[in-house]
């Protein structure tokens, strides 16, 4: 327990040593940047030139303006022609459904004359057909 331990230790001891030596030798003394704030540089700008550019882009042109009024024409067109679509299907099921009722009134109207009529005085039906 205590031998493979010990090699545990060790064999990390020479990977952690092996790689400082391949890390110091992948960058040569002299070859770091001069100015280590060089990309930094290039992201970052002054206040000023930052206002002006959200300044700059803040502004709309006329194009924009008018595919905005397009847009509310178009929807207010699409809502119109929804509302009226939607009145049309109300209006047809409001006389669909007075049709049925109507419909569903004379047959159960002629079914009960027709009863009436067919009628002998006989009950149970089972006697009215022999």
């Amino acid at each position: 327990m205590i031998r493979e331990l010990v090699l545990l230790l060790l064999s990390t001891l020479i990977i952690l040593t092996f790689s400082s030596v391949v890390r110091s030798t992948a960058v040569p003394d002299g070859s770091q940047p001069a100015d280590p704030k060089g990309a930094a540089g290039q992201v970052f700008v002054p206040g000023l030139e930052a206002s002006n550019f959200f300044k700059r882009r803040s502004r709309r042109s006329v194009q924009y303006y008018e595919f905005q009024a397009e847009q509310r024409q178009k929807r207010a067109a699409s809502e119109r022609m929804r509302e009226y679509n939607e009145e049309q299907r109300n209006e047809y099921e409001t006389y669909a459904e007075e049709d049925r009722d109507e419909i569903n009134e004379r047959s159960s109207e002629t079914n009960e004359q027709l009863r009436e009529y067919h009628y002998d005085g006989l009950y149970p039906r089972s006697h009215w057909f022999h």
